[in-house]
C-alpha cells in the first residue's frame, strides 16, 4: 500500500519531523497528498514535507481564538456559521474591512490559516471541500494587496491542496480589475476556481433563506 510506502519512507528519511496528527505518521494525510500528487510517491513525499515543516515554523497548532482575536475584531474575515446548499463550510471575506497599510500583514496570514483550519474542522461526513465567498462590495485602492491575495492562494496550492472547491468574487467593482488581471498569473490552477458574481447569485445558488450571511440579506 503506497500509504504505508511513505511512512516508511518519512520515518527513515524524515525522522525529524513531528508526529501525530498533520505529522509524518498521519496517514489520512499522507493519502491526501498523494491523491493531490496522483499517487506518485516522490511527488507527495516532496510536498508532504514541506507542508509539514510549514505546520511547524508557522505554529498552526499553536494557533486559537485568542491569538487571533485583535485581527479578528476587525470583522474582515470570519468562518459562516451554516454550510452551503452543497454542505461546504464558508470563509467568508470582506474586502473593504482589509486595510493593508494598517493592519500587521503577519497578524493577517495568521487569521487566514486559523479560519481555513476552522473552516475544515466544520466539514462534514463526506465532504472535502469548502467554499470561499470574498466580498468585493465598498472594495477601493486602499484595500488592495496583491501580495496577500497571493498568499492566500499558495497557503491552499502548497499546504491545503484541494480543500478549495470554488471562490466566489462578488459585485467586483471596475477598480478590482487590474489587480485581478495581475494576481490571474499566479494563482495556477486556482484561477479556474474563481467565479465572478452578483449577492443575487449568492442568495439564490448557494444558500436556503436560513442559512444565508445576513451581509447577503435584503
Amino acid at each position: 500500500m503506497l500509504v504505508m510506502e511513505v511512512k516508511e519512507k518519512l520515518e527513515k528519511e524524515y525522522y525529524d519531523l513531528p508526529v501525530g496528527e498533520n505529522g509524518r505518521d498521519d496517514e489520512d494525510m499522507i493519502l491526501w497528498y498523494l491523491k493531490d500528487r496522483r499517487f506518485s510517491v516522490e511527488e507527495a513525499i516532496a510536498k508532504l514535507t514541506k507542508a509539514i515543516k510549514w505546520r511547524q515554523e508557522f505554529g498552526v497548532a499553536d494557533l486559537s481564538e485568542d491569538t487571533v482575536k485583535s485581527i479578528a475584531k476587525t470583522g474582515k474575515a470570519y468562518v459562516h456559521d451554516f454550510l452551503d446548499v452543497n454542505d461546504r463550510p464558508v470563509l467568508i471575506v470582506v474586502a473593504s474591512k482589509h486595510l493593508p497599510d494598517v493592519h500587521d500583514p503577519c497578524d493577517n496570514e495568521k487569521l487566514c490559516v486559523f479560519l481555513i483550519e476552522k473552516a475544515l474542522s466544520k466539514l462534514p461526513a463526506g465532504q472535502e471541500q469548502i467554499l470561499g465567498i470574498v466580498d468585493l462590495r465598498g472594495f477601493g485602492t486602499k484595500n488592495a494587496d496583491l501580495s496577500y491575495l497571493t498568499f492566500l492562494f499558495d497557503v491552499f496550492y502548497y499546504y491545503y491542496p484541494k480543500r478549495l472547491g470554488e471562490v466566489l468574487f462578488v459585485e467586483a467593482p471596475f477598480v478590482f480589475q487590474p489587480i485581478w488581471q495581475l494576481t490571474k498569473p499566479l494563482l495556477k490552477s486556482y484561477a479556474s476556481m474563481v467565479k465572478f458574481c452578483s449577492t443575487e447569485t449568492v442568495r439564490k445558488e448557494y444558500f436556503t433563506e436560513e442559512t444565508l450571511p445576513i451581509s447577503f440579506r435584503d
